[in-house]
């Protein structure tokens, strides 16, 4: 049983830089000097990128335990000694999460859901539509609506819109909630590490439009789906969860939306989680996971 009550305030430090001897020791020591209590901690050395990865939680185990800013302070010497790219935070701050969505909303919903019950740590600022199909059932859920339809001509400025949005709401994150629009690369760089997609995996096989019928006319055995950052370039973002189903030659093209589209909410659903919860740290074109 826990020492501490469950409203204890939780912290999280994230950490990204060279890897060299000493690291864990200085991150645990400095904590253990502040009575931080550690609750959770894991690290990863890249030896093909030589960089160290590290995520910790902790909370106040003593008398001694500062204000969160003055503790940042202190471990401000710390991070530049071994040149860290480094985040402090007080976990109880619900990131901002931003949904863009199309005409298919079955990730829309599960997000709502698990918000709504509580099971999700976030806040949703707005959702974004090109279209009109989900507005009755975001706004039962309290939330705000945006209607931003776009066309060849317009997505400059619709684009801007979004980023305006984002900006304006203090946003933390953009979720593609199967939002059927290819962003810009202007957009994309600037969410850079705050944009996630989500898609199914079976590219670079059967792109373009109708893929479920194209796999089904090919006669696959394992359907998918993948949430990756956005970026420039399309669907190639750095991964952070993917999830496949094995499937027959029973399946008939709607088993397989149905089956894939389930996959795509457990997948995208996972991915969100992992970065509300400072799970995810990017490691050039790939991701380090601490699940």
């Amino acid at each position: 049983m826990s020492a501490f009550p469950a409203e204890t305030p939780q912290y999280l430090l994230t950490i990204k830089c060279p890897d060299a001897m000493g690291i864990v020791a200085a991150v645990s020591g400095f904590l253990a000097e502040n009575e931080a209590f550690i609750t959770e901690s894991s690290h990863f050395s890249d030896a093909d990128t030589g960089l160290f990865f590290m995520r910790t939680t902790f909370r106040s185990g003593g008398a001694r335990f500062p204000q969160i800013d003055k503790l940042k302070a202190g471990f401000a010497l710390i991070g530049d000694r071994f040149g860290m790219d480094w985040v402090m935070k007080d976990m109880s701050v619900r990131p901002k999460v931003l949904i863009a969505v199309s005409k298919f909303g079955h990730c829309l919903n599960d997000l709502l859901h698990s918000w709504r019950s509580g099971q999700l740590p976030i806040d949703i600022p707005g959702v974004i539509s090109n279209h009109e199909d989900f507005r009755d059932l975001v706004e039962w859920h309290g939330i705000p609506f945006h209607h931003l339809p776009v066309t060849k001509a317009t997505k400059a400025e619709q684009e801007g819109q979004i980023l305006s949005l984002f900006r304006d709401s203090g946003a933390d994150l953009l979720v593609l909630a199967r939002y059927m629009q290819i962003l810009s690369t202007d957009l994309c760089e600037a969410l850079s590490g705050r944009a996630i997609n989500i898609h199914h995996s079976f590219l670079p096989s059967f792109k373009g439009a109708k893929p479920y019928q194209q796999a089904h006319a090919r006669g696959v055995k394992i359907i998918g789906a993948t949430a990756h950052y956005v970026t420039r370039d399309l669907d190639e973002g750095p991964i952070i969860e993917q999830g496949v189903e094995r499937v027959d030659h029973t399946f008939t093209v709607d088993s397989l939306v149905r089956t894939g589209r389930d996959i795509e909410t457990v997948v995208l659903s996972r991915a969100v989680r992992w970065h509300v919860e400072g799970r995810v740290i990017l490691n050039g074109t790939k991701t380090v996971v601490f699940r």
